[in-house]
């Protein structure tokens, strides 16, 4: 009986609710087996496209998240910016983003500022790129004019206001961030097949 309804769930799952993620996140781009179809649409739509939090956005974004200006973001596969809790962004400077990203819980990325002698102005510091397999933690800021590179992981609680070169590990200290040189990435997320 199991084995029944587990078949006909899975038939719905790999049709219909294929084709509704499909149609409501056109840009959703997922290994096989990330999360199943209906779990995509239990935990994002209604509040996204019913109650029109973050409604427009062509990926899932959790209602508790924010993407200002997401026109002007450019994102590659297996990355959702503001699929997680809290996460804020700020793209109207330009933001690109690579492939197989993990953005962190409240984190936020600010690819603007604001002139210290008049409010009203912004400053030509501008834009955010993100490499490739990338994984920012928990309650990390991102300022304007910062290229993180291939291969990075960003430790909780990270302020990122300079370049980060690829192979790096980023951990706060007390006053400033460590980078550490990392090995290569091992997963090849090319090699997957996408729903």
């Amino acid at each position: 009986m199991n084995y029944i309804l587990k078949s006909v769930a899975v038939f719905f799952d790999n049709s219909l609710f294929k084709w509704l993620v499909k149609w409501f996140y056109p840009e959703y781009k997922r290994p096989i087996g990330y999360l199943y179809n209906f779990q995509v649409l239990k935990r994002y739509f209604f509040m996204q496209k019913v109650m029109g939090f973050n409604r427009n956005i062509r990926w899932p974004v959790d209602f508790r998240s924010k993407i200002l200006g997401a026109e002007h973001i450019k994102k590659g596969i297996i990355c959702d910016p503001g699929d997680n809790i809290g996460v804020y962004i700020n793209a109207y400077g330009g933001l690109k983003i690579g492939n197989n990203v993990a953005i962190g819980a409240n984190t936020i990325i600010s690819t603007t500022n604001h002139s210290i002698y008049d409010h009203r102005k912004i400053t030509k510091k501008q834009g955010v790129v993100i490499g490739n397999n990338v994984w920012i933690a928990a309650n990390c800021s991102i300022l304007a004019g910062v290229n993180i590179g291939d291969n990075v992981t960003i430790g909780a609680g990270c302020t990122i206001r300079n370049d980060i070169p690829s192979n790096s590990l980023v951990i706060q200290q007390e006053n400033s961030n460590k980078i550490i040189e990392k090995k290569p990435y091992e997963w090849d997320w090319k090699k997957e097949k996408l729903i």
